[in-house]
């Protein structure tokens, strides 16, 4: 436990430096355009402002209250002074986060957060903090409330949670090849590079955090393909570096569909309908994006 608590430590100044060293060697062994060095700031401000003024403006206390409730309330204890109660709390949050991740895509509420991740129309490690900063208001942790629940402990459930993304740092590198029998077990950086693809092919893949196969087992698992290279970026490319833009863009549509709806049922719908739903029929969800252009490539 203390070993794990030491690693997130240290693991702020760890990720910067490795995503500099990246930055630096691409730069120079690419040119200097190849790396978005804009880009890269604009995460790293994200990443600064996250983790510091709004880690104290908005703290987790609301939801470590609500989980302490459910633990309180819990059906059973896992014996957390063996192994097996540690590997089912790591299987346990595993699938709580592959089913927040999933959401995070297809619940509009939660995409205007989580789309900020996937705002970098360049995938390398510095794409790995940017976050946004919604993401306590919107409630994402209610996906987890069911682990205290279950037995586990909220405190190791958070550091496991912490260490989960902490682990998906590297594989945002591009330049990290498959890793053969690994591909079926873990999210490596080919899967992940899938799931930062804008292409039709690859959207709404590749979900898990440490491992894949819940993408396996819930059928939402995309392999990469040497004749699709991936396409970074939301499917409307983002073409400012206004963090502040990138930030509430889109909260900005979405308060604009809610103010146009006819209806109360209506608006909630655009609230939770994946993003690109049109009460007309004529949006630009993920089904609507792979039907054209199995169309397209029909014609």
């Amino acid at each position: 436990m203390s070993v794990l608590s030491t690693i997130l430590k240290f693991s702020v100044v760890i990720v910067l430096l490795a995503s500099i060293v990246e930055a630096i060697v691409l730069s120079i062994t690419l040119g200097k355009d190849a790396y978005d060095w804009k880009a890269a700031c604009v995460s790293v401000v994200d990443f600064l402002i996250r983790e510091y003024p709004l880690h104290w403006l908005l703290p987790l206390l609301f939801w470590i209250d609500l989980m302490d409730w459910f633990w309180r309330h819990r059906l059973w204890t896992l014996p957390m002074f063996h192994w097996s109660g540690w590997l089912a709390c790591f299987v346990g949050q595993e699938f709580f986060y592959y089913w927040y991740h999933r959401m995070a895509h297809r619940v509009r509420w939660f995409w205007c957060t989580h789309a900020v991740h996937h705002s970098p129309n360049q995938l390398n490690l510095s794409a790995a903090y940017r976050f946004g900063w919604t993401g306590r208001l919107t409630g994402s942790l209610l996906f987890f409330m069911l682990a205290p629940f279950l037995g586990m402990p909220p405190r190791i459930v958070l550091m496991l949670l912490s260490l989960n993304l902490l682990y998906q740092f590297w594989i945002h590198a591009t330049w990290i090849p498959r890793l053969g029998p690994l591909e079926w077990l873990l999210n490596t950086p080919s899967a992940h590079r899938v799931h930062h693809a804008s292409n039709p092919e690859y959207l709404d893949g590749n979900y898990g955090g440490v491992l894949i196969i819940f993408d396996r087992l819930f059928g939402t698992y995309i392999s990469e393909r040497a004749d699709v290279p991936c396409r970074f970026g939301l499917v409307t490319p983002v073409k400012t570096y206004n963090l502040l833009v990138i930030e509430f863009d889109e909260w900005k549509k979405l308060a604009h569909d809610l103010k146009m709806a006819r209806t109360a049922r209506e608006a909630l719908t655009y609230l939770l309908k994946p993003p690109g739903w049109r009460h007309d029929g004529n949006g630009e969800t993920t089904e609507d994006l792979k039907r054209r252009s199995v169309l397209r490539n029909t014609l």
